[in-house]
């Protein structure tokens, strides 16, 4: 394998070397061709050929072929195109790592491509041809020549370091191994290569593959930045319009208000000018009464008093002209202002009542969310301590004196009264309040029992007070069948190993809460996706009568 691997190197060398000026012994720059076939720099053969120009005649400085007269030199266009690139990557790798070749003269002195272990030398594709020509030197071991070669030979016996010293970890010379390092344990350069071999490819392989899982996770960056991104311009486009239909809406009702006030407005005050008019043409007809009356009472004519009285005695009034009337027009404004103003204080409480939810939503929004733990040590790094509220527990449940763990019973157990007590489910909530990232984990013996995490106002006497049976709080019931996981009386089968222990994880920024089947390994039985308004509280529920029946906040 070795051999094949020498070969083809060789073969790459001198496929090279078809491109090195055999003037300058570089890469040929402005190559162009004579007639012989050769190429050459420009500046190369120009030069050799004006030394020559006292002769008269010009030759090739490889095959020694004369011309003339001196000949036209032409562009190897080819040759040209191939070596540019070539020579602008030479141009750009070239610096102060590479290896100068050992028998170029003068000080301009070309990269060694290989170093040849024998003769401890480096070499230039020209001077390494010899070492593929002489078949004595065909023996010689040729290696790329990428590390110096005085990186390789023992300074002390200034031989190659070609022994591995496994005791001090290092390689040195044969001589080393019978000087300083007589009683270590040592091997060939090879065999610890070979044995390190296998390393290395694990290494490789585990270096891949985490570049590959790092460009996955960059790729999904990218495409998450740009569907974030595209949400937040749907958002913004979302709440443009729906604002505006709002706003709309808002201003249709005022502009329908006013045209009611406008028009009753309107009405009113043509009923009121017909009113009074008919009012005002009364209160002249019994004025003239009045004033025929007060003219008769003053007559002495008995039968002309008594003529006239019978006539001025029937009633001038209208029948259809309503009596006290009352107009409260203040009253009436008064009326409409007070049903504005519950508007506009119902429309208050509506918007505040929405807001945190609004808030704790676009708060929420996160491009880059932090790692999930996958390890149950990793867990535990988010660990809080819990203690179960004796103001909250049931009356058929008793506490433990440290309130770390919850025993089911028959009968019922002395608790005070408090508003916080769950009357008709057995079940508590924790005295603490969780909002960033946690994780709790609960054991159980025995019975139907549930871990759930709610919201401090759930109900406490209602039927739907049970975990998961209302839109508070979450809960996965266990029992020797399986799982159930509920929320808001919906409710989901979840498969899993079957375990004692159930550990909760909550990332409340991220809207996340899962439950976890602990094991060797921690098994993913559900997780919960959605937006919390409020601190959750973890809690336990003991749905089954049985004596003995236990769950348990366990303390980590």
């Amino acid at each position: 394998m070795a051999e094949k691997w020498q070969q083809q190197q060789r073969a790459v060398e001198l496929d090279l070397y078809q491109f090195y000026c055999s003037v300058c012994l570089d890469l040929l720059k402005d190559p162009v061709s004579i007639q012989c076939g050769h190429t050459y720099c420009r500046s190369c053969i120009e030069g050799c050929w004006d030394q020559e120009k006292e002769k008269g005649t010009y030759s090739c400085p490889q095959c020694r072929e004369t011309f003339t007269p001196r000949p036209v030199l032409g562009r190897n266009n080819i040759v040209a195109e191939v070596m540019y690139p070539r020579y602008c990557l030479q141009k750009k790798k070239k610096g102060p790592t590479d290896i100068a070749c050992d028998f170029c003269c003068g000080t301009r002195r070309n990269k060694a491509t290989m170093s040849c272990l024998t003769c401890l030398a480096s070499y230039c594709p020209a001077h390494l041809e010899p070492h593929h020509s002489f078949p004595v030197l065909k023996l010689h071991q040729l290696v790329s020549a990428t590390v110096p070669l005085k990186e390789k030979i023992c300074a002390k016996h200034n031989k190659l370091m070609e022994v591995y010293c496994k005791t001090d970890r290092r390689c040195i010379c044969y001589l080393c191994t019978m000087d300083d390092h007589w009683c270590h344990s040592t091997l060939s350069a090879a065999a610890e290569r070979a044995a390190e071999q296998g390393q290395l490819f694990l290494s490789h392989s585990a270096v891949k593959r985490k570049s590959q899982e790092r460009q996955k996770e960059l790729n999904e960056l990218v495409q998450a930045v740009k569907d974030f991104k595209v949400c937040c311009q749907t958002a913004m486009k979302s709440k443009d319009k729906l604002f505006n239909e709002l706003i709309s809406s808002i201003q249709k009702q005022h502009t329908l208000i006013k045209q009611l006030i406008e028009a009753r407005e309107k009405l009113a005050v043509v009923r009121a000018e017909a009113l009074q008019l008919q009012l005002e043409e009364e209160i002249a007809r019994l004025k003239k009464r009045d004033a025929d009356l007060e003219q008769l009472s003053h007559t002495q004519d008995h039968i002309h008093f008594i003529q006239l009285f019978k006539s001025l005695s029937i009633s001038c009034e209208s029948p259809d002209l309503p009596t006290g009337a009352v107009v409260r027009p203040q009253q009436s404004v008064e009326t409409l202002t007070e049903c504005l103003t519950q508007l506009r204080d119902d429309m208050k409480k509506l918007l505040e009542t929405a807001w945190p939810k609004i808030s704790a939503t676009v708060f929420g929004i996160n491009v880059v969310l932090p790692p999930v733990p996958k390890t149950r040590e990793e867990f535990l790094c988010y660990h809080c301590p819990l203690t179960l509220d004796p103001n909250s527990v049931n009356k058929y449940l008793d506490l433990s004196q440290d309130f770390q763990r919850v025993t089911s019973g028959s009968y019922e157990h002395f608790h005070s009264s408090h508003s916080d007590r769950f009357g008709g489910v057995k079940q508590v909530l924790c005295r603490e309040g969780l909002t960033g990232r946690c994780y709790w984990e609960v054991s159980w013996s025995g019975g139907v029992w549930s871990v759930a995490a709610s919201y401090k106002n759930i109900s406490r006497t209602s039927f739907d007070s049970e975990f998961g049976k209302n839109d508070k709080s979450w809960s996965l019931e266990c029992s020797a069948n399986g799982y159930t996981f509920r929320h808001n009386s919906v409710t989901k089968a979840v498969s899993g190993p079957r375990t004692s222990q159930i550990g909760v994880y909550l990332d409340y920024k991220s809207g996340t809460l899962s439950f976890y089947s602990i094991s060797d390994t921690m098994t993913l039985l559900h997780k919960v996706r959605t937006v919390f308004t409020q601190p959750l509280y973890p809690g336990l529920g003991l749905k089954e009568l049985v004596s003995g029946c236990y769950s348990e906040m366990k303390k980590l």
